[in-house]
Protein backbone atom coordinates (compact mmCIF):
# COMPACT_ATOMS: atom_id res chain seq x y z
CA UNK A 1 0.00 0.00 0.00
CA UNK A 2 1.33 3.43 -0.97
CA UNK A 3 0.81 6.19 1.62
CA UNK A 4 1.72 9.87 1.51
CA UNK A 5 4.06 11.70 3.87
CA UNK A 6 2.66 15.20 4.29
CA UNK A 7 3.62 18.49 5.91
CA UNK A 8 2.01 18.59 9.38
CA UNK A 9 -0.54 21.25 10.22
CA UNK A 10 1.01 24.61 10.96
CA UNK A 11 -0.22 27.24 13.37
CA UNK A 12 -2.43 30.10 12.16
CA UNK A 13 0.54 32.48 12.19
CA UNK A 14 2.78 30.16 10.14
CA UNK A 15 1.89 29.78 6.45
CA UNK A 16 4.91 27.91 5.07
CA UNK A 17 8.25 26.32 5.84
CA UNK A 18 11.51 25.24 4.24
CA UNK A 19 12.65 21.63 3.91
CA UNK A 20 16.07 21.15 5.47
CA UNK A 21 17.55 17.74 4.73
CA UNK A 22 16.15 14.30 4.00
CA UNK A 23 17.44 11.70 6.44
CA UNK A 24 16.50 8.78 4.17
CA UNK A 25 17.04 8.01 0.50
CA UNK A 26 14.65 6.44 -1.98
CA UNK A 27 14.74 2.68 -1.57
CA UNK A 28 15.68 2.72 2.10
CA UNK A 29 13.56 1.11 4.81
CA UNK A 30 11.87 3.38 7.34
CA UNK A 31 10.31 2.58 10.69
CA UNK A 32 7.04 3.96 11.99
CA UNK A 33 7.57 7.38 13.64
CA UNK A 34 11.17 7.56 12.36
CA UNK A 35 12.05 11.17 11.54
CA UNK A 36 12.35 11.62 7.78
CA UNK A 37 13.04 15.34 7.43
CA UNK A 38 12.96 18.64 9.34
CA UNK A 39 10.96 21.68 8.25
CA UNK A 40 12.20 25.13 9.27
CA UNK A 41 9.41 27.65 9.85
CA UNK A 42 9.77 31.25 10.96
CA UNK A 43 9.28 30.08 14.55
CA UNK A 44 10.45 26.50 15.02
CA UNK A 45 11.93 23.46 13.33
CA UNK A 46 9.30 20.75 12.86
CA UNK A 47 10.16 17.07 12.64
CA UNK A 48 8.24 15.00 10.09
CA UNK A 49 7.92 11.35 11.19
CA UNK A 50 7.08 8.38 9.00
CA UNK A 51 3.36 7.55 9.38
CA UNK A 52 4.01 3.81 8.78
CA UNK A 53 6.87 1.35 8.42
CA UNK A 54 7.89 0.50 4.87
CA UNK A 55 10.16 1.64 2.09
CA UNK A 56 10.64 5.22 0.92
CA UNK A 57 9.73 4.88 -2.76
CA UNK A 58 9.47 8.53 -3.83
CA UNK A 59 10.64 11.95 -2.64
CA UNK A 60 8.31 14.59 -4.03
CA UNK A 61 9.79 17.76 -2.48
CA UNK A 62 13.54 18.29 -2.32
CA UNK A 63 15.85 19.90 0.25
CA UNK A 64 15.47 23.66 0.38
CA UNK A 65 11.99 23.78 -1.16
CA UNK A 66 9.25 25.91 0.37
CA UNK A 67 6.25 23.85 1.46
CA UNK A 68 2.83 24.48 3.00
CA UNK A 69 0.61 22.53 5.38
CA UNK A 70 -0.72 19.18 4.11
CA UNK A 71 1.57 19.23 1.05
CA UNK A 72 2.82 15.79 -0.03
CA UNK A 73 6.55 15.41 0.65
CA UNK A 74 7.17 11.74 -0.12
CA UNK A 75 5.52 8.35 -0.53
CA UNK A 76 6.07 5.11 1.38
CA UNK A 77 5.24 1.56 0.28
CA UNK A 78 4.12 -0.27 3.43
CA UNK A 79 4.10 -3.63 1.62
CA UNK A 80 7.75 -3.46 0.61
CA UNK A 81 9.28 -3.89 4.06
CA UNK A 82 10.83 -7.27 3.26
CA UNK A 83 12.77 -5.91 0.29
CA UNK A 84 13.90 -2.70 1.94
CA UNK A 85 17.20 -4.16 3.07
CA UNK A 86 18.18 -5.41 -0.38
CA UNK A 87 20.13 -2.26 -1.34
CA UNK A 88 22.26 -2.67 1.79
CA UNK A 89 23.52 -6.11 0.67
CA UNK A 90 26.53 -4.71 -1.18
CA UNK A 91 29.41 -7.15 -1.90
CA UNK A 92 32.11 -6.73 0.71
CA UNK A 93 34.83 -6.20 -1.89
CA UNK A 94 32.89 -3.30 -3.42
CA UNK A 95 32.57 -1.36 -0.18
CA UNK A 96 36.15 -0.08 0.08
CA UNK A 97 36.09 1.19 -3.50
CA UNK A 98 32.86 3.06 -2.86
CA UNK A 99 34.07 4.65 0.35
CA UNK A 100 35.33 8.20 -0.14
CA UNK A 101 38.76 9.15 1.02
CA UNK A 102 37.27 11.75 3.38
CA UNK A 103 34.03 11.07 5.21
CA UNK A 104 31.35 13.64 4.46
CA UNK A 105 29.66 15.45 7.33
CA UNK A 106 26.03 14.40 6.94
CA UNK A 107 25.14 16.58 9.94
CA UNK A 108 25.67 19.84 8.03
CA UNK A 109 22.42 21.73 7.38
CA UNK A 110 21.78 22.66 3.73
CA UNK A 111 22.38 26.37 4.31
CA UNK A 112 25.61 25.55 6.15
CA UNK A 113 26.80 23.23 3.39
CA UNK A 114 26.04 25.87 0.73
CA UNK A 115 27.88 28.59 2.64
CA UNK A 116 30.80 26.24 3.29
CA UNK A 117 31.10 25.55 -0.43
CA UNK A 118 31.11 29.29 -1.15
CA UNK A 119 33.64 30.19 1.55
CA UNK A 120 35.88 27.14 1.30
CA UNK A 121 35.24 26.05 4.90
CA UNK A 122 35.64 22.30 5.55
CA UNK A 123 32.43 21.30 7.37
CA UNK A 124 34.01 17.98 8.33
CA UNK A 125 36.43 19.85 10.58
CA UNK A 126 33.70 21.78 12.42
CA UNK A 127 32.03 20.93 15.71
CA UNK A 128 28.34 21.62 15.10
CA UNK A 129 26.40 23.65 17.66
CA UNK A 130 22.98 22.57 16.41
CA UNK A 131 20.76 19.74 17.53
CA UNK A 132 22.49 16.36 17.51
CA UNK A 133 25.78 18.08 16.63
CA UNK A 134 24.56 19.44 13.31
CA UNK A 135 26.69 22.10 11.67
CA UNK A 136 24.68 25.31 11.37
CA UNK A 137 25.23 28.26 9.09
CA UNK A 138 26.44 30.22 12.11
CA UNK A 139 29.18 27.63 12.68
CA UNK A 140 30.40 28.09 9.12
CA UNK A 141 30.22 31.88 9.46
CA UNK A 142 32.32 31.74 12.64
CA UNK A 143 34.86 29.47 10.97
CA UNK A 144 35.03 31.73 7.93
CA UNK A 145 35.56 34.76 10.15
CA UNK A 146 38.75 33.35 11.71
CA UNK A 147 42.04 34.94 10.64
CA UNK A 148 43.00 33.99 7.11
CA UNK A 149 46.40 32.78 8.32
CA UNK A 150 44.73 30.16 10.51
CA UNK A 151 42.16 29.03 7.97
CA UNK A 152 44.30 29.03 4.83
CA UNK A 153 47.93 30.08 5.32
CA UNK A 154 48.71 29.92 1.60
CA UNK A 155 46.08 32.49 0.67
CA UNK A 156 46.73 36.21 1.21
CA UNK A 157 44.35 39.08 0.55
CA UNK A 158 45.57 41.80 -1.83
CA UNK A 159 46.62 45.01 -0.17
CA UNK A 160 43.65 47.27 0.38
CA UNK A 161 41.12 44.47 -0.13
CA UNK A 162 37.72 45.06 1.43
CA UNK A 163 36.07 41.64 1.51
CA UNK A 164 32.31 41.26 1.82
CA UNK A 165 30.07 38.29 2.39
CA UNK A 166 26.41 38.01 1.43
CA UNK A 167 24.44 35.42 3.41
CA UNK A 168 20.68 34.92 3.11
CA UNK A 169 18.66 35.36 6.29
CA UNK A 170 17.33 32.24 7.91
CA UNK A 171 13.56 31.97 7.88
CA UNK A 172 13.48 32.70 11.61
CA UNK A 173 15.69 35.78 11.29
CA UNK A 174 13.64 37.09 8.38
CA UNK A 175 10.43 36.63 10.38
CA UNK A 176 11.89 38.35 13.43
CA UNK A 177 12.97 41.28 11.25
CA UNK A 178 9.51 41.47 9.71
CA UNK A 179 7.71 41.41 13.06
CA UNK A 180 9.97 43.95 14.71
CA UNK A 181 9.67 46.36 11.79
CA UNK A 182 5.89 45.94 11.82
CA UNK A 183 5.87 46.54 15.58
CA UNK A 184 7.66 49.87 15.19
CA UNK A 185 5.45 50.94 12.30
CA UNK A 186 2.10 49.89 13.80
CA UNK A 187 2.57 50.73 17.49
CA UNK A 188 3.11 54.08 19.14
CA UNK A 189 6.07 52.83 21.17
CA UNK A 190 7.39 54.80 24.13
CA UNK A 191 9.78 53.62 26.83
CA UNK A 192 9.88 54.59 30.49
CA UNK A 193 12.84 53.84 32.75
CA UNK A 194 13.52 53.23 36.41
CA UNK A 195 16.12 51.53 38.55
CA UNK A 196 15.86 48.81 41.14
CA UNK A 197 18.02 47.94 44.11
CA UNK A 198 18.68 44.23 43.65
CA UNK A 199 20.12 43.69 47.15
CA UNK A 200 16.91 42.32 48.75
CA UNK A 201 16.45 39.75 45.97
CA UNK A 202 20.14 38.88 45.94
CA UNK A 203 20.16 38.41 49.73
CA UNK A 204 17.03 36.27 49.57
CA UNK A 205 18.49 34.14 46.81
CA UNK A 206 21.83 33.72 48.60
CA UNK A 207 20.05 32.64 51.80
CA UNK A 208 17.81 30.02 50.25
CA UNK A 209 19.37 28.94 46.94
CA UNK A 210 20.93 25.73 48.31
CA UNK A 211 17.77 24.65 50.14
CA UNK A 212 15.67 25.63 47.13
CA UNK A 213 17.71 23.53 44.73
CA UNK A 214 17.71 20.57 47.11
CA UNK A 215 13.95 20.79 47.58
CA UNK A 216 12.87 21.51 44.00
CA UNK A 217 15.69 20.11 41.89
CA UNK A 218 16.21 23.37 40.02
CA UNK A 219 18.41 26.42 40.67
CA UNK A 220 16.90 29.61 42.01
CA UNK A 221 17.49 32.40 39.52
CA UNK A 222 16.34 36.00 39.23
CA UNK A 223 13.88 35.71 36.34
CA UNK A 224 11.20 34.04 38.46
CA UNK A 225 11.14 37.07 40.79
CA UNK A 226 10.71 39.38 37.81
CA UNK A 227 7.88 37.24 36.47
CA UNK A 228 6.12 37.34 39.83
CA UNK A 229 6.69 41.09 40.16
CA UNK A 230 5.42 41.69 36.63
CA UNK A 231 2.26 39.66 37.21
CA UNK A 232 1.56 41.56 40.42
CA UNK A 233 1.93 44.87 38.56
CA UNK A 234 -0.22 43.72 35.62
CA UNK A 235 -3.02 42.82 38.03
CA UNK A 236 -2.98 46.42 39.27
CA UNK A 237 -2.87 47.92 35.77
CA UNK A 238 -4.74 45.51 33.44
CA UNK A 239 -4.39 47.71 30.35
CA UNK A 240 -0.66 46.90 30.25
CA UNK A 241 -1.67 43.24 29.90
CA UNK A 242 -4.17 44.06 27.14
CA UNK A 243 -3.84 44.10 23.34
CA UNK A 244 -5.29 46.01 20.41
CA UNK A 245 -7.62 44.28 17.96
CA UNK A 246 -8.76 46.73 15.30
CA UNK A 247 -10.57 49.46 17.20
CA UNK A 248 -11.07 47.29 20.27
CA UNK A 249 -8.98 46.84 23.39
CA UNK A 250 -8.88 43.22 24.49
CA UNK A 251 -8.36 42.86 28.25
CA UNK A 252 -6.93 39.46 29.10
CA UNK A 253 -8.08 37.81 32.30
CA UNK A 254 -4.98 35.63 32.36
CA UNK A 255 -1.24 36.23 32.46
CA UNK A 256 0.78 34.48 29.76
CA UNK A 257 4.31 35.83 30.10
CA UNK A 258 6.80 35.51 27.25
CA UNK A 259 10.45 34.98 28.22
CA UNK A 260 13.03 35.90 25.57
CA UNK A 261 15.59 33.08 25.15
CA UNK A 262 18.57 32.93 22.81
CA UNK A 263 18.95 29.83 20.64
CA UNK A 264 21.34 28.70 17.87
CA UNK A 265 18.68 29.79 15.36
CA UNK A 266 18.05 33.18 16.95
CA UNK A 267 15.81 34.75 19.58
CA UNK A 268 12.66 32.88 20.59
CA UNK A 269 10.02 33.91 23.13
CA UNK A 270 8.31 30.87 24.68
CA UNK A 271 5.27 31.49 26.87
CA UNK A 272 4.70 30.77 30.55
CA UNK A 273 0.97 30.02 30.53
CA UNK A 274 -1.03 31.25 33.53
CA UNK A 275 2.13 32.55 35.20
CA UNK A 276 0.04 33.89 38.08
CA UNK A 277 -0.74 30.29 39.07
CA UNK A 278 2.88 29.14 38.91
CA UNK A 279 5.20 28.89 41.90
CA UNK A 280 8.75 30.21 41.87
CA UNK A 281 9.94 26.63 41.36
CA UNK A 282 7.46 26.08 38.51
CA UNK A 283 8.72 29.19 36.73
CA UNK A 284 12.39 28.30 37.14
CA UNK A 285 11.80 24.75 35.89
CA UNK A 286 9.79 25.95 32.90
CA UNK A 287 12.55 28.39 31.92
CA UNK A 288 15.19 25.65 32.17
CA UNK A 289 13.03 23.32 30.05
CA UNK A 290 12.45 25.99 27.41
CA UNK A 291 16.17 26.86 27.29
CA UNK A 292 17.05 23.22 26.67
CA UNK A 293 14.36 22.84 24.01
CA UNK A 294 15.59 26.02 22.31
CA UNK A 295 19.19 24.76 22.32
CA UNK A 296 18.11 21.39 20.90
CA UNK A 297 15.85 22.99 18.30
CA UNK A 298 12.76 21.34 19.79
CA UNK A 299 10.69 24.40 20.66
CA UNK A 300 7.14 23.75 19.42
CA UNK A 301 4.92 26.31 17.71
CA UNK A 302 2.49 25.99 20.61
CA UNK A 303 5.28 27.11 22.98
CA UNK A 304 5.62 30.41 21.11
CA UNK A 305 2.00 31.19 20.34
CA UNK A 306 0.09 33.82 22.30
CA UNK A 307 1.42 35.77 25.25
CA UNK A 308 0.09 38.90 26.92
CA UNK A 309 3.35 40.46 28.16
CA UNK A 310 7.07 39.75 27.65
CA UNK A 311 10.32 40.04 29.59
CA UNK A 312 13.76 40.24 27.99
CA UNK A 313 17.09 40.22 29.79
CA UNK A 314 19.75 42.14 27.91
CA UNK A 315 21.82 42.15 31.08
CA UNK A 316 22.84 38.58 30.31
CA UNK A 317 25.06 40.02 27.59
CA UNK A 318 26.19 43.05 29.59
CA UNK A 319 23.64 45.63 28.41
CA UNK A 320 23.29 48.59 30.76
CA UNK A 321 20.33 50.25 29.04
CA UNK A 322 18.10 49.51 26.06
CA UNK A 323 14.62 50.16 24.69
CA UNK A 324 13.04 46.76 24.00
CA UNK A 325 10.61 46.43 21.09
CA UNK A 326 7.08 45.21 21.77
CA UNK A 327 6.25 41.69 20.62
CA UNK A 328 2.88 41.99 18.77
CA UNK A 329 0.04 41.64 19.54
CA UNK A 330 1.22 42.43 23.06
CA UNK A 331 1.21 46.03 24.23
CA UNK A 332 4.22 46.13 26.56
CA UNK A 333 7.57 44.51 27.30
CA UNK A 334 9.91 44.71 30.29
CA UNK A 335 13.64 45.00 29.71
CA UNK A 336 16.11 43.85 32.37
CA UNK A 337 19.75 44.91 32.31
CA UNK A 338 23.10 44.27 33.95
CA UNK A 339 23.34 44.65 37.72
CA UNK A 340 26.18 46.99 38.68
CA UNK A 341 27.32 48.36 42.02
CA UNK A 342 26.64 52.09 42.17
CA UNK A 343 26.65 54.81 44.76
CA UNK A 344 23.11 55.70 45.84
CA UNK A 345 21.64 57.82 48.61
CA UNK A 346 19.64 56.08 51.35
CA UNK A 347 18.34 58.05 54.33
CA UNK A 348 20.76 60.86 53.59
CA UNK A 349 23.76 58.55 53.39
CA UNK A 350 25.75 57.53 50.31
CA UNK A 351 25.94 53.73 50.12
CA UNK A 352 26.94 51.18 47.48
CA UNK A 353 24.14 49.01 46.16
CA UNK A 354 23.76 46.50 43.29
CA UNK A 355 21.54 48.46 40.93
CA UNK A 356 19.75 47.48 37.73
CA UNK A 357 18.11 49.75 35.18
CA UNK A 358 14.63 48.66 34.10
CA UNK A 359 12.90 49.69 30.88
CA UNK A 360 9.22 49.30 30.03
CA UNK A 361 8.30 49.84 26.38
CA UNK A 362 4.57 50.29 25.83
CA UNK A 363 2.01 51.01 23.14
CA UNK A 364 0.89 54.58 23.79
CA UNK A 365 -2.27 54.00 21.73
CA UNK A 366 -3.90 52.28 24.70
CA UNK A 367 -1.45 52.76 27.59
CA UNK A 368 -1.00 56.23 29.00
CA UNK A 369 2.23 57.35 30.58
CA UNK A 370 0.64 57.20 34.02
CA UNK A 371 -0.16 53.49 33.79
CA UNK A 372 3.24 52.70 32.27
CA UNK A 373 5.17 54.55 34.95
CA UNK A 374 3.08 53.12 37.78
CA UNK A 375 3.48 49.61 36.39
CA UNK A 376 7.25 49.94 36.40
CA UNK A 377 7.19 51.43 39.89
CA UNK A 378 5.05 48.50 41.08
CA UNK A 379 7.60 46.06 39.64
CA UNK A 380 10.43 47.99 41.31
CA UNK A 381 8.63 48.04 44.68
CA UNK A 382 7.93 44.30 44.57
CA UNK A 383 11.56 43.50 43.82
CA UNK A 384 12.93 45.80 46.50
CA UNK A 385 10.51 44.38 49.09
CA UNK A 386 9.75 40.76 48.09
CA UNK A 387 7.36 40.39 51.02
CA UNK A 388 4.86 42.37 48.95
CA UNK A 389 4.57 39.40 46.63
CA UNK A 390 3.57 37.14 49.52
CA UNK A 391 1.16 39.66 51.01
CA UNK A 392 -0.32 40.72 47.65
CA UNK A 393 0.50 44.39 48.28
Amino acid sequence: MIIDVKVPMLSESVSEGTLLEWKKKVGEAVARDEILIDIETDKVVLEVPSPQAGVLVEIVAQDGETVVADQVLARIDTAATATAEAPAAVPAEAAPAAAPAVAQNNAAMPAAAKLAAETGVDVNALQGSGRDGRVLKEDVQNAAAKPAAAAAPAVALPAGARPEERVPMSRLRARVAERLLASQQENAILTTFNEVNMKPIMDLRAKYKEKFEKEHGVKLGFMSFFVKAAVAALKKYPVVNASVDGKDIVYHGYFDIGIAIGSPRGLVVPILRDADQMSIADIEQAIVDYAKKAKDGKIAIEDLTGGTFSITNGGTFGSMMSTPIINPPQSAILGMHATKERAVVENGQVVVRPMMYLALSYDHRIIDGREAVLTLVAIKDALEDPARLLLDL
